[in-house]
């Protein structure tokens, strides 16, 4: 039995007889594999967990190059133990069931990215959600409205063409409004969770078969703001749907404990900071455009 299905809302006029169960059974088929629409939301089953992207289930055979930092660095950059670019092309995937609510080349600082939407049942019993971001992919296989599951294959580990040395940028957000819009949102814990920190405190997960709605929307285009996007025809990304939080104290910015990083003897830094040195992360528009 599926974990999920889409829906769109749609309205059609009922068809009697042999057409009407031809055309019922035609439009089921195509809604499902459809890209998901503005007002569109996902019936889901509960995430029973999660994974690392990169060498799943447990990060086998990768380092964590650089870490998450409240006001810095939001995300985790994750590279393979071979050194170099050896990790160029290596499969990204899914951390845990969900539904990818944006998959696009963003090109500037970011390149391909893909968003994935995650529904789970914290500790206390409570059912939250997160959107898991995959950045700098070579390519995206996989398309807005899929539903996905625990280790499915997202894309491939790129370098944005060059910007940066290989490797995989991946963030955790408690708040599902920020999208490609980084800089409209505070850099810190009371929006972004620490991806392995996160992780590790939710390897298994209670689940069953019942399912939950999931918007689709939520955020706003990239340089776009939520005001403009809920005017916009056919983004859907600014309706007003309550967030999705953890079950911490509003405001409460305070750091989860975490295990000391990881230290690798690979040259990525030194990659990075040549490649930085250059220039190359300046959007010309002004907007936050450094997903390193």
């Amino acid at each position: 039995m599926p974990s999920c299905s889409v829906s769109h809302h749609a309205r059609f006029r009922p068809l009697g007889g042999r057409a009407g169960l031809v055309l019922a059974i035609w439009l089921g088929l195509l809604i499902g594999a459809a890209r998901a629409q503005s007002n569109g939301t996902a019936r889901c089953g509960l995430a029973d967990g999660f994974d690392f992207p990169v060498g799943k289930p447990d990060a086998s055979g990768y380092y964590k190059a650089r870490g998450y930092t409240p006001n810095g660095h939001l995300g985790e950059d994750w590279n393979g133990r071979g050194g170099g670019d050896s990790d160029y092309g290596d499969p990204i995937w899914c951390i845990g069931r969900g539904v990818v609510v944006f998959s696009d080349d963003v090109r500037v600082g970011w390149g391909n990215v893909v968003i994935i939407r995650h529904a789970y049942r914290d500790e206390t019993g409570k059912v939250n959600m997160i959107d898991s971001l995959y950045g700098h992919l070579l390519e995206r296989k996989v398309k807005e409205g899929q539903l996905m599951e625990r280790g499915q294959l997202v894309g491939t580990m790129g370098s944005n063409r060059g910007m940066y040395p290989v490797h995989l940028h991946f963030e955790i957000r408690k708040n599902l409004k920020i999208g490609m819009n980084r800089s409209s949102f505070a850099r810190d814990y009371s929006n972004y969770y620490d991806p392995t920190s996160f992780i590790r405190a939710n390897r298994q997960l209670q689940s069953n078969f019942r399912k939950f709605d999931i918007p689709l929307g939520l955020f706003a285009p990239y340089g776009k703001g939520l005001s403009e996007a809920s005017s916009s025809s056919g983004s859907g990304r600014g309706i007003d749907i309550p967030i999705f939080s953890d079950k911490s104290k509003t405001g409460d910015t305070s750091p989860p404990k975490e295990e000391a990083p990881e230290i690798s003897e690979d040259d990525f830094w030194s990659r990075l900071k040549a490649k930085l040195s250059k220039g190359k992360v300046t959007d010309s528009k002004g907007q936050d455009s450094s997903g390193n």
